[in-house]
């Protein structure tokens, strides 16, 4: 385990796992509460890889995870085998959007862990094809987005198919009254450890900017031809305007994928796959479809549309200012939100600059009445100009 640690490049312990693993490598449950991005992943998998190494030759699976979406199943499993590469530890996943059969098969292979979508694997396990008796370890990641997506019901499922005697730990972004209360039905005795997540990340700088619906795509189109963008999240409300909104900006020459519900699993990992390795500048999604998004090296996130919940607005601009890196969030605000956009604010304890663009038409300059970043004066001054 230390050989992977190293090799991984981990020095210091995230606060989240310096207070979740203590606790988990002593088998108690666990409720972890942090920002997205902040390094919760390993504080589960490095106790769970540890007990599984250290004690083989159980008959798989072992331990199992239940995450809301396909890519974050993947990247907890590519996570998991970067941090088991030095141990005889087997990971699968299962996730809809593919043929059951390879999944099946895996199964029957009887890995130690198992990643997997909440509807897929009750699929099986229906079948026949997912036998979890000798589960030992349970993990719900991303708690908090299970419950907002309907998952509740078939977690219940799953659950009361599991061991009773086991070692179960809930992570989550936030603590809706609907988290402390799955909490409350799963977790025994839990150690409770808990990094700052009601509040975004420090290393994010957030700006709102006021601007008329029929103006957004401009506005965006010149802060992305304007700003040091390396990699953008777009944010969009539905599945339809994200798919419109991407066409519009490769029309605009902006190197664009969108990221829906409607996407086959084969075109969705193209489209991650592509924004991850830099064949794609700028990601845009809808909340659903971005959840578990996992690139480190996203520089914005911008709101094209506002988020419902002061929660949606942390699991959003939580993709970027990952891992201690600095990161912009930049939230396009109507007349008819800024109720909204003060309430997200109260209830995150935050203050956000405010802006108030000229939005540049195709024949005024590029620049024109674009504030700069870190210039509130400049900024002030333009816009009393």
């Amino acid at each position: 385990m230390l050989r992977a640690i190293r090799a991984a490049g981990f020095e210091t312990p995230k606060p989240i796992q310096a207070k979740a693993i203590p606790p988990a490598m002593r088998g108690r449950d666990v409720l972890g509460l942090a920002q997205t991005g902040t390094g919760k992943t390993a504080a589960f998998a490095l106790p769970m890889i540890s007990r599984l190494a250290a004690a083989p030759g159980g008959r798989g699976p072992r331990a199992l995870i239940l995450a809301p979406t396909r890519e974050l199943a993947a990247q907890i499993r590519a996570d998991l085998e970067m941090l088991a590469r030095f141990t005889a530890v087997r990971v699968t996943t299962v996730f809809g959007g593919v043929p059951t059969g390879p999944q099946a098969r895996a199964l029957r292979a009887r890995p130690d862990i198992v990643v997997a979508c909440p509807g897929r694997l009750l699929d099986l396990m229906r079948r026949g094809s997912a036998r979890l008796d000798g589960i030992e370890m349970l993990v719900l990641d991303e708690a908090d987005q299970m419950l907002d997506m309907g998952f509740l019901p078939d977690i219940r499922a799953i659950i009361a198919r599991l061991p009773s005697e086991r070692q179960t730990m809930l992570f989550s972004a936030t603590m809706p009254r609907p988290i402390r209360a799955l909490a409350d039905s799963l977790l025994v005795d839990p150690c409770v450890a808990e990094a700052a997540h009601a509040k975004p990340v420090q290393s994010i700088d957030h700006a709102f900017f006021t601007v008329a619906q029929r103006d957004k795509l401009a506005l965006l189109r010149q802060l992305l031809e304007e700003e040091a963008v390396t990699a953008a999240i777009v944010f969009s409300r539905t599945k339809h305007r994200a798919r419109r909104l991407a066409d519009d900006l490769c029309r605009a020459g902006v190197r664009a994928v969108a990221l829906q519900g409607n996407m086959t699993q084969g075109q969705r990992k193209r489209a991650m796959d592509g924004f991850r390795d830099g064949g794609f500048d700028v990601l845009v999604a809808t909340d659903i479809a971005a959840r578990g998004i996992d690139v480190a090296r996203v520089s914005h996130v911008v709101n094209f549309d506002l988020p419902a919940t002061s929660e949606a607005y942390t699991h959003r601009i939580g993709r970027t200012g990952r891992a201690g890196e600095d990161g912009l969030a930049w939230t396009f605000v109507t007349r008819e939100d800024v109720p909204a956009a003060r309430t997200i604010e109260r209830r995150l304890n935050l203050r956000v600059r405010r802006f108030d663009p000229a939005i540049a038409r195709r024949s005024a300059p590029a620049n024109r009445g674009r504030p700069r970043r870190r210039q509130p004066a400049a900024a002030s001054r333009r816009r009393r100009r």
